[in-house]
């Protein structure tokens, strides 16, 4: 079985090489370098990453993140292409569950900041790897802001969010993928139904 967690680190790894440090990214605010430094401090420093979720502790977390992107860029890309074998999101039970839609997701937020860029093709069972991850947050995202929906993944099985729903959101689990993690400019998805709703649905904050 394919371990997409571990080909798409690679992959990103590669391109965040290929494009340097002072490259965009979607993430707003963060080059590449800023964007390559807390995928490390993620990994390495999990005191740090809980700022991500825990707001208290988010000044914490950017400090030792900004001293991480202090790094040779070359050294800070080899220690996110070579991660701890057995870190708390490394290891090999958590690293498909954790990273595959991190990595997947992180790829594209360096790929989409490009011009010209289209979307890549990807296998049917990357595409249901995706999906599964996408079921949760989805349902997540669209009951914290009131919003019921049909989602409409490509050749894969939909969902319904609430009851009745307002809007209907179409595209393949990569473009749903980006879509709901906050990356809704950047996601080539189709949102059928109420103009207000979906115009509602393409401004909110999505994701984490």
């Amino acid at each position: 079985m394919t371990n997409y967690a571990r080909q798409e680190r690679a992959l990103l790894a590669d391109l965040l090489l290929s494009e340097g440090p002072d490259a965009p990214t979607l993430c707003e605010g963060w080059t590449t370098r800023d964007l390559a430094a807390h995928l490390v401090v993620r990994e390495r420093r999990p005191d740090a990453s809980a700022g991500i979720l825990i707001k208290p502790l988010a000044s914490y977390g950017e400090k030792i993140r900004a001293a991480r992107a202090g790094l040779p860029y070359g050294d800070l890309i080899e220690q996110l292409r070579n991660p701890p074998s057995w870190g708390l999101m490394t290891n090999p039970v958590v690293d498909p569950l954790a990273n595959t839609v991190e990595f997947f997701i992180h790829h594209e937020d360096v790929r989409r900041a490009a011009p010209g860029w289209e979307p890549r093709t990807l296998t049917p069972d990357f595409e249901a790897a995706i999906w599964r991850n996408v079921k949760l947050i989805s349902r997540a995202s669209l009951r914290r802001i009131g919003i019921a929906a049909e989602i409409v993944p490509s050749g894969l099985p939909p969902i319904t969010v609430g009851e009745d729903p307002q809007v209907k959101i179409l595209g393949d689990a990569g473009e749903l993928a980006v879509f709901f993690f906050g990356r809704q400019r950047a996601a080539r998805v189709t949102v059928e139904g109420d103009p207000a709703v979906a115009d509602r649905l393409r401004n909110a904050k999505l994701g984490v």
